[in-house]
Order: structure tokens, then sequence, then C-alpha cells
């Protein structure tokens, strides 16, 4: 989880450092406001002129500039199958789970492969 009031370059090293694509980004009050992928990085990046306007993207840009509004959610006692029914229609590759509007957990499309492909499920 990363605040929307910081810049997109620390958002990268928690993407990195857990080794993971997607980001709930949460305001000051830990309300969820918005998902910050690695897509969203990369089509900011790909907009830039050059070099000098990258390097503004990441150390200047605030998170809730270039993040997704209004991410996908779920409640936890959602069955798997309609989860990954939302995934597909939605096309989205996670899904937030909230519970009494806190946010309470994520679901990936990675999960449900490992469940079914360790036969949890």
């Amino acid at each position: 989880m990363v605040s929307e009031d910081i810049t997109v370059a620390e958002a990268v090293v928690t993407f990195a450092a857990g080794h993971i694509h997607g980001l709930p980004v949460v305001d000051r009050k830990n309300r969820m406001v918005g998902v910050l992928s690695t897509s969203d990085v990369l089509e900011a990046a790909a907009e830039c002129a050059g070099a000098e306007e990258r390097n503004a993207l990441f150390e200047t840009t605030l998170v809730n500039e270039i993040m997704t509004s209004r991410p996908s959610t779920i409640g936890p006692d959602a069955d798997i199958k309609d989860a990954a029914q939302q995934m597909l229609q939605l096309d989205v590759h996670r899904l937030f789970v909230e519970q009494d509007s806190e946010l309470v957990g994520v679901i990936a499309q990675s999960d449900i492969v490992r469940a079914v492909a360790t036969a949890e499920i």
C-alpha cells in the first residue's frame, strides 16, 4: 500500500522491493482511492518526450496524478469463481478485497492460478 502523495520514484521502489505489479493507493485517512500498477508507470513514461521529462515523471510526479481511480473491489466472502469472472470481465489482474469500506486484502490472477495448480480449490 502506498500514499497518494508520494512520488512515482518512491512507488517504484515499493514495486521492486515487494516484487509486485500493483499497489493500492490510500489517502491521508487510509481510505483506498486508487491503484497504481506498473502499467500505469510505463504508460506515463511512454508519454514523456525525453530523458529530462522522464526524470521529472519519477522525481516530481505524485502517485495520485497517474494512478487509476476507482479500483475494482470484491468482498471477502466472494466465491473464487466470481472473482475470476470479475477479473476477466473488467480486464484487470487483481481485485482489492474490502469489508465495510476498509481494505483487507488483494486477490490477483496469480493467486487463483496457484490455488488451481495446487488443487486448493
